[in-house]
């Protein structure tokens, strides 16, 4: 069945009746976020402790809109394949990371469990997001390596972020002498490691590429180090790009 929503063909205005006197009924008209949809009571509460469950289980609980409609104050588009999961136990193909944002939301733990082991939610919430706990600062960093383009970008039309790489000790010690040259020529730098997973750089510069690209921002890196060729492959050079 389509999700697509019908205009509504009760009179404008209609007020609900008090709720102490409401009569309820098996059917339900929902407002979620400007998105209109038609289900029943049972549909919403197929999952005990579930929010929605939980919103449903007295009209008292709930919110009205100017149309007598039960209103939810979220994404309309993405209640739709919520609403057919509840419906039929139809899983969703499309939109899967805000489906699963959805999902969290109105604490239906059955699809939530299956988004999980999708490949888009895995990749992301397991293997990436896992990788990233064992690198030290890095979300801090990330930050700073923003902070520093802006403050950079004054009358630029792009500007540069220098970047050190260290995935262990030894590597940290082989960096030390050049990172202190950089801090004495007032030249910043943003440095990630050691860190202990058993991903690679490639790895790193990756996440730092996609998390960045992903707040907005025009942003490509390259491997090009001003600093002696013992120390070079540490160094890679992050070019923002502002118009």
């Amino acid at each position: 069945m389509s999700l697509t929503s019908a205009p509504d063909s009760r009179p404008s205005g209609r007020t609900a009746p008090p709720a102490g006197r409401r009569t309820e009924s098996p059917v339900v008209d929902l407002n979620v976020g400007g998105e209109f949809y038609t289900t029943t009571l049972g549909t919403l509460r197929k999952f005990p402790g579930s929010k929605l469950a939980e919103m449903f289980s007295s009209p008292a609980k709930a919110c009205l809109d100017a149309e007598g409609r039960f209103f939810i104050d979220r994404c309309g588009t993405y209640f739709g394949p919520i609403l057919e999961y509840l419906r039929s136990g139809q899983l969703p193909t499309q939109h899967i990371p805000e489906v699963y944002l959805e999902a969290q939301y109105y604490e239906i733990r059955p699809l939530i469990k299956y988004l999980e082991d999708t490949p888009q939610i895995f990749g992301e919430e397991v293997a990436r997001k896992q990788f990233l706990l064992q690198v030290p600062g890095y979300s801090e960093n990330l930050e700073l390596m923003v902070r520093l383009a802006r403050a950079e970008a004054v009358a630029a039309r792009c500007s540069r972020v220098l970047v050190c790489l260290v995935r262990n000790e030894k590597e940290d010690a082989n960096c030390a002498d050049a990172l202190r040259s950089l801090e004495a020529n007032k030249r910043s730098v943003v440095k990630f490691g050691p860190w202990k997973a058993a991903l690679d750089i490639s790895d790193l510069l990756e996440c730092l590429n996609m998390d960045i690209k992903a707040q907005g921002y025009q942003v490509c890196y390259s491997h090009n180090s001003p600093l002696p060729a013992k120390v070079s492959d540490y160094f890679y050079t992050f070019s923002f790009s502002w118009w």
